[in-house]
């Protein structure tokens, strides 16, 4: 990830003396700053803008001729008017997109044709004052520096552990502008999802962590939440002050900020004087952008003046209604995702199965029968040939191309018996796998279809509404080791060999 710098003014300094600790590491959501190449949009082009300066005076609905809450055929809702007058009374600028809200939260759509270019554009341009920004080591920096000196939030963010504590440092940073009186998070934070909406897996009951079917996944999340909590009642005390208590009065209030942070987190580098930190950041409007594992932009970052603009690099026509869709994680599995976000897919490119014997098939020889012409030796993954559509060779298949245990050294095997013998051995598995769960994928389908009004955590578990149709995770699993099994089944009787 290239660095990216820019200048924050000296009264964002907090000194040395007001803190302790070093330095910690990685923010959840930094792959998506990704290489940054400049391109600007002249103050002519208005068939792009979306919230202008000269209309400031003018009615809501004049202002806004189309963003009125009509139900849309999508089943979409233009965001309401109030979304984009928020951030337009504070300089926020966007480019050829519009906000449009469904089922599940907020996303960003084309409103024009956006051909492929070399060069990325810009899509928004925003006030670095409505970031939330807080430095990764010592000396704390916030940016905005709405923290008056002596707060005793300092000595709740002191308290943290500098290494692996960013997320509850800029937790209690979101909470605290919540409080805040004229704060723009206490208007923007009307448009976060609630902590009914939110699929962030901390605020799962141990029922719906059973749910997942997943161990390990589990485990991991009942650690997290036992640190979410064991700080709030550390920090949340029958004695902290007021300025302090109000901030989260119970323990779902700030696991929910703390969910919110986490899949939402940007890291970025900024610059006081001569000294560079790194920074974890909020950025509003940027985090309606949704994840697709078919993603049809690539995002960048870059410092202008005192805005941060968001740029996209369209890799395919983008149509006018489109959403625009970037890769949130690059290379992680299903586990992770839902880890950080709450969701997951059955057509993950990057999942894995983990193979315990020792048999391989011939790479090249799979690849061909599915008219895979090769994988990318750095990603692994062919776009051209995993679509939405009812093509067999979808992003599942590609995983398997993958993580399949493969020989490749230019020799053949003496007759395709013994590669269908070890296709057929790394079939078995995949069934004795499916077989180990305590529900099928059919009685999961029943499962999803009788509980039409579960909690969103359950839903993340067993019912998670994406852009694809409404899959579980279990049950992604289930459906990706059916495919893959599938696969393997079509090698055996199409072996090119």
């Amino acid at each position: 990830m290239a660095s990216l710098q820019f200048q924050l003014p000296t009264h964002s300094f907090i000194s040395n003396h007001r803190v302790k600790g070093v330095n910690f590491t990685r923010p959840n959501f930094s792959l998506l700053c990704k290489n940054t190449r400049a391109i600007t949009v002249s103050d002519e082009d208005t068939s792009f803008r979306l919230l202008e300066p000269q209309i400031v005076e003018e009615s809501t609905s004049e202002v806004y001729p189309s963003l009125n809450s009509i139900k849309l055929s999508s089943g979409l809702e233009s965001a309401d008017p109030d979304f984009y007058k928020i951030g337009y009374v504070r300089s926020v600028r966007a480019y050829g997109v519009n906000f449009k809200e469904g089922s599940d939260g907020f996303g960003v759509y084309a409103s024009k044709d956006i051909e492929p270019l070399r060069r990325a554009r810009v899509i928004m341009e925003i006030p670095l004052e409505l970031m939330l920004t807080i430095s990764q080591k010592l000396p704390w920096m916030f940016f905005p520096d709405i923290v008056p000196i002596g707060h005793p939030i300092f000595d709740v963010i002191n308290s943290t552990n500098p290494e692996i504590d960013w997320d509850l440092r800029l937790a209690c940073l979101l909470l605290f502008s919540f409080d805040r009186e004229g704060n723009f998070w206490q208007l923007y934070g009307d448009f976060l999802p609630s902590v009914e909406e939110c699929t962030s897996l901390l605020l799962a009951t141990e029922e719906d962590l059973l749910e997942l079917q997943d161990q390990s996944l589990a485990s991991t999340m009942k650690e997290q939440q036992k640190r979410a909590l064991e700080f709030w009642e550390r920090n949340w005390h029958s004695d902290v002050p007021l300025k302090i208590k109000r901030l989260a009065r119970d323990p779902e209030r700030f696991i929910w900020a703390l969910g919110i942070v986490q899949s939402r987190c940007i890291n970025l580098q900024v610059r006081i004087g001569a000294l560079v930190q790194d920074a974890n950041m909020l950025v509003p409007y940027a985090d309606m952008l949704n994840h697709s594992f078919q993603p049809n932009c690539f995002f960048h970052w870059r410092a202008k003046d005192r805005m941060l603009e968001v740029m996209i690099n369209a890799g395919q026509r983008i149509r006018k209604g489109d959403e625009m869709t970037i890769n949130y994680l690059r290379g992680q599995k299903n586990n992770m995702f839902m880890q950080q976000y709450g969701f997951s897919s059955s057509t993950n490119p990057w999942d894995v199965i983990e193979f315990s014997g020792n048999s391989k098939i011939h790479l090249d020889s799979f690849l061909s029968v599915f008219s895979i012409s090769g994988l990318p030796e750095e990603y692994n993954y062919n776009s051209r040939v995993s679509n939405d559509g009812g093509d067999f060779v979808d992003g599942a298949v590609l995983a398997a191309a993958r993580t399949l245990p493969t020989w490749s050294d230019g020799d053949m095997p003496p007759v395709p018996s013994i590669e269908r013998k070890a296709a057929r051995e790394l079939q078995e598995e995949c069934l004795q796998m499916l077989a180990k769960y305590p529900t099928t994928s059919d009685e999961d389908q029943k499962i999803l279809d009788s509980m039409p009004e579960a909690r969103r955590t359950l839903e993340a578990a067993i019912k998670y509404v994406d852009l694809l149709p409404q899959f579980t995770y279990r049950l992604h699993r289930k459906l990706f080791l059916q495919k893959v099994s599938r696969a393997l089944e079509i090698y055996q009787d199409r072996i090119l060999f």
